[in-house]
């Protein structure tokens, strides 16, 4: 793989069961250092894009490029070259974080080179995970958000060059939360690592992604930053105010010279301007708009097909 070239690279991907077409043509590229959201609702295809990618389903058509290589005929050094966060791992609960990060990272330790040392320093790790105090207690005390935590190091613990995260925060509070999605950031931005994200929490998206890939039916429906989508779906923003006790709303596609029209007929005696509040479309606005078209257009074309074959 060249530096120019994208970690991943998906073209015309197709997967069927049987007469079941779950994936239909679906393409998209991550480049290096990226954090790409793959949203969709459920049945959409998103678990088996990322099996796929991940190595641990074959696709029916289409090609597929990881780190490089094609994943379904990718052997050890590249799998170590990937980390995976799923929903929930198997438990281990005699074992204590140090011992069992410890082990795991000696797994990964004959893939260092010159320029990729792998683990984790085991200190390093435990520490950017928030373990640190309970780094020695047994997995069986640990709350749900503290597991959470764990499966996040167990992912990350080989220093993967792309990582995979399947709903990393379920079960996390706010506060564990955010700490995730700071080492997020840091994965991304000082360590240059990949990462594919799914999310039912859109807000979350927002927040980590570079990029947002929707998937509908088999089928990418969008493929662009969050706030490129919002405006894409929504040009315009909505301005509410008060004035002498009676509640306005107004739509504009300008709404930094509204509200500076608005100030400046209060300025000229027209009565003072309360609660003033801009509010833009946001992703989960247009992920909405975007899945519901899509739910109508295959609505509308179904009920054609049915028009058809009843005549």
């Amino acid at each position: 793989m060249t530096a120019a070239q994208p970690v991943v690279q998906v073209r015309d991907l197709r997967m069927a069961y049987g007469d079941n077409l779950v994936l239909d043509g679906v393409e998209f590229d991550i480049r290096a250092g990226e954090v790409l959201c793959l949203l969709g609702p459920n049945g959409a295809g998103k678990t088996t894009t990322i099996e796929i990618l991940e190595g641990f389903r074959t696709r029916s058509e289409g090609e597929v490029s990881v780190l490089g290589e094609d994943p379904a005929q990718a052997g050890e050094s590249w799998r170590a070259r990937t980390g995976v966060v799923l929903q929930s791992w198997r438990d281990h609960p005699r074992w204590t974080p140090r011992r069992l990060l410890s082990l795991l990272g000696g797994y990964y330790a004959p893939y260092s080179t010159e320029t990729v040392t792998r683990p984790w320093d085991l200190e390093e790790l435990i520490d950017l995970v928030g373990l640190g105090e309970i780094a020695d207690r047994r997995i069986s005390t640990f709350s749900g958000g503290q597991r959470r935590r764990l499966d996040v190091a167990m992912g990350i613990v080989g220093r993967p060059e792309l990582l995979f995260l399947d709903e990393p925060t379920a079960g996390f509070d706010p506060q564990a939360r955010r700490e995730f999605h700071e080492i997020v950031h840091r994965l991304a931005d000082l360590d240059g690592t990949t990462i594919l994200l799914t999310t039912h929490d859109l807000a979350e998206a927002e927040k980590l992604a570079d990029r947002v890939v929707v998937l509908a039916g088999g089928r990418i429906v969008a493929d662009d930053s969050a706030d490129a989508l919002a405006r894409r779906v929504s040009g315009e923003a909505q301005v509410t105010w008060t004035r002498d006790g009676e509640r306005f709303v107004h739509a504009t596609a300008e709404p930094n010279d509204f509200v500076r029209a608005l100030l400046a007929e209060e300025a000229a005696g027209a009565g003072e301007v309360l609660d003033l509040e801009v509010r833009r479309a946001n992703l989960e606005d247009a992920y909405l708009a975007l899945v519901n078209q899509h739910e109508s257009g295959a609505a509308a074309a179904a009920a054609v097909e049915f028009a058809e074959v009843a005549r």
